[in-house]
């Protein structure tokens, strides 16, 4: 499978924890010999204003991280341009499920999945986006760009346990006739992350689901990185995902 990827993730470009050094290289280990990277450009600033204010992006051109956000939304537009039609997965950072129009926190900067299906939408390729973000955190940034919009589907599901957690995905997976399937990809709710709740095979299992939902809708799917903390799982559990999406 095609893995939108680029050396320039590696990059220590502040102090929060999606920045730790070691990250991104634990899911490289974890990927080697089993993937197919394709290189990254950075969005464009017409792509990224599409979404975001101009404040906002002159604010992060102050905080010294434009170039790395660009290039974490280039790849989202990169991953989300091959799902059209075949599944991919992007692993990129900063990640983006927190950053609304003109505001952003929790480690992200633009947000890279808003600026991915918008790019999509106005070229005319979808009609129709369900977003499936499994990250710990409600990315609220996802919701205040694209909840409105009248075009994209967003779940963010919880549960108390996995099983109830999965029948969230399952019943809303069996319902949408979106066009693209789009996963924020999260990974801080595994059993040994933040979260302490999804188990590595579950990861495979919304994969699957995902993948599933887009060949019964003759339509494409994409996921993109957004959290996951403890480098000792957070490899093998991008692969379980990807094995899933993947086939």
């Amino acid at each position: 499978m095609k893995v939108v990827y680029s050396e320039e993730y590696k990059q220590v470009y502040s102090y929060d924890p999606a920045s730790n050094p070691g990250r991104i290289e634990s899911i490289e280990f974890a990927l080697a010999g089993k993937v197919n990277y394709v290189e990254p450009p950075p969005a464009t600033e017409e792509e990224i204003r599409a979404v975001h204010t101009p404040n906002h992006i002159a604010q992060v051109r102050r905080e010294g991280v434009y170039d790395i956000a660009a290039l974490a939304a280039g790849g989202a537009i990169r991953a989300a341009e091959i799902g059209l039609s075949e599944p991919c997965f992007a692993v990129i950072r900063p990640p983006g499920h927190h950053a609304s129009a003109d505001s952003a926190w929790g480690f992200c900067y633009f947000n890279n999945m808003a600026i991915a299906l918008t790019a999509l939408k106005r070229k005319n390729k979808i009609q129709k986006a369900f977003i499936l973000d499994f990250d710990l955190h409600v990315g609220d940034g996802n919701i205040n760009i694209l909840g409105k919009t009248g075009y994209v589907t967003i779940l963010n599901p919880a549960g108390q346990d996995r099983n109830e957690y999965l029948k969230i995905v399952v019943n809303a997976l069996d319902k949408t006739d979106a066009d693209i399937i789009a996963v924020s990809a999260g990974f801080d709710n595994h059993e040994a992350d933040w979260g302490g709740l999804l188990a590595t095979e579950d990861y495979t299992t919304m994969g699957r689901l995902v993948r599933e939902a887009a060949r019964r809708n003759q339509g494409g799917c994409f996921g993109i990185l957004e959290g996951g903390y403890n480098h000792a799982v957070l490899g093998k559990n991008v692969l379980a995902f990807i094995e899933g999406l993947s086939g």
